[in-house]
């Protein structure tokens, strides 16, 4: 297949990703939020949030593919994906904290339960699509942001687990102490996401082998 038409085919498929992405947190945030208020769970709540941070970043990778030349909106899109990052790790450790030294033990919720056991299946198959499309196309920007959907599988794993030990065990403590973990692995990923745009700069204008990625030993990004 010529490089322009499997580039072409590579955008379109960034874009229908990505649609889904937005698609799909818009509604777990508003059933999480919703939840998260009746039983009084941070974690909820702090999910739902997630999944509004969520929609923002993959927002600018789809205001960076609206345009025919998406390497010149890389670095722009690619500095909201980090940013949101940062956003979701100040969240989550606020949460958490809050959490703990409260000691508020939230209430049973079967909604929450299902929801993040809904997510955990949904959430990476959509990263590793968008993660194998943004390497072939050669986006850092793509890439990072599929490491934020990756990002709300772990939230999504923890809230299961926070929300199944509290209400099988009492556990409350559970879900605020894996938040924490989350927090620090969320400012991992959005430090690599502020230090992608050069390997996007020196890759973006070359379509990527995605059996090897394309990516020097340097790049983290990818």
């Amino acid at each position: 297949m010529p490089v322009n038409t499997r580039r072409d085919v590579l955008r379109r498929r960034v874009r229908l990703i990505v649609a889904t992405t937005i698609g799909y947190n818009v509604v777990e945030a508003v059933i999480a939020i919703s939840a998260g208020t009746a039983a009084s769970s941070a974690a909820l709540m702090g999910f739902g949030l997630d999944s509004v941070v969520e929609v923002v970043s993959a927002a600018a990778i789809a205001w960076q593919f609206a345009g025919r030349d998406h390497e010149a909106r890389e670095r722009t899109a690619l500095r909201v994906v980090a940013f949101s990052f940062f956003a979701l790790a100040a969240y989550v450790t606020f949460e958490a904290v809050q959490a703990l030294a409260g000691a508020e033990e939230p209430d049973h919720s079967s909604v929450g339960i299902v929801l993040a056991a809904v997510s955990l299946a949904v959430m990476p198959a959509l990263s590793f699509a968008e993660r194998r499309t943004g390497r072939e196309l050669g986006s850092a920007a793509v890439v990072a942001d599929s490491k934020q959907t990756l990002i709300c599988s772990y939230l999504s794993a923890v809230l299961l687990a926070g929300l199944v030990l509290n209400s099988a065990l009492g556990w409350w403590w559970a879900d605020p102490l894996a938040a924490l973990v989350i927090a620090g692995f969320a400012v991992r990923e959005g430090a690599e996401a502020w230090r992608g745009d050069a390997c996007a700069t020196s890759a973006g204008a070359l379509l990527r082998d995605p059996e090897t990625d394309g990516c020097g030993p340097d790049c983290d990004c990818c």
